[in-house]
């Protein structure tokens, strides 16, 4: 998969730079993901990765290149723009509403689609049709039970899933995750995994994610890019990253059995 894939890709990125002070987080970074696939973003910490994010989905304003949706420059719109775009994104330390009951949380993102958030937290039960697509979505990720619960009571896992459902509840073309493993349990990540891959194939989603977890990376993705010090190092199969020299050398100090 990856770029051997014909245009037109649902992300392009191209030579997008970024730089603090005299650091550059992303130093003329380029590639595009075709529709559908499910791919990962690995590198040591400081690599780039999260800025890589931000400069996405309009945290971030880069000072140079080109991020493109579907064919049309999404570089320097607001993130809430870009997401009404189709771009849903779960962060590395959860953005969930923790004062706000699991229900409203995924409310916002159901709401904000047609922007009616304004009257939400005062009248949201009124929102017959959206309250039963939020509830379905909380049953994909086994958190309906838990509807009526405030965000920030729910353990660390389920905490992860929430943001991750509120991503989905955006209804997205693109679903960018940000270290969706972090701070897990091994079982946590084991329902973790299977849910994500189940949503991809079902929802017929295209997933971007960064992890640092490499049994979940080399498990599920179809591709791989690599950063190390805000440059694209190398982008592959799972079999050609875990074979690479340079990849071996700056990242993962041995190579990865299949």
């Amino acid at each position: 998969m990856g770029n051997t894939q014909t245009p037109p890709f649902v992300l392009e990125v191209r030579r997008l730079s970024k730089a603090f002070g005299g650091l550059k987080a992303t130093n003329d970074v380029s590639f595009a993901i075709p529709k559908g696939e499910l791919s990962a973003i690995i590198g040591p910490n400081g690599a780039g990765k999260t800025t890589l994010f931000n400069l996405i989905t309009g945290k971030l304003v880069p000072d140079g290149g080109e991020v493109l949706f579907k064919g049309e420059r999404i570089d320097g719109q607001s993130p809430a723009d870009i997401s009404r775009k189709g771009i849903g994104r779960s962060f590395q330390i959860t953005s969930i509403f923790k004062e706000r009951t699991v229900l409203e949380n995924v409310l916002v993102s159901v709401l904000s689609r047609e922007k009616k958030t304004a009257r939400l937290f005062r009248r949201a039960t009124a929102y017959g049709d959206a309250v039963r697509e939020a509830m379905e979505i909380l049953a994909d990720f086994s958190l309906e039970g838990k509807a009526g619960e405030m965000a920030g009571s729910l353990p660390h896992g389920d905490q992860k899933r929430l943001d991750i459902a509120v991503a989905l509840a955006l209804n997205p073309e693109l679903v960018m995750l940000d270290e969706p493993m972090a701070g897990m349990s091994p079982e946590e990540r084991t329902t973790t995994v299977d849910l994500i891959r189940k949503i991809w194939k079902e929802k017929a989603l295209t997933l971007l994610f960064i992890e640092h977890d490499m049994d979940v990376v080399f498990g599920i993705s179809e591709w791989i890019r690599v950063l190390n010090q805000g440059v694209l190092l190398a982008e592959g199969t799972p079999a050609e990253i875990s074979r690479n020299r340079e990849v071996i050398t700056a990242y993962l100090g041995e190579e990865i059995d299949e």
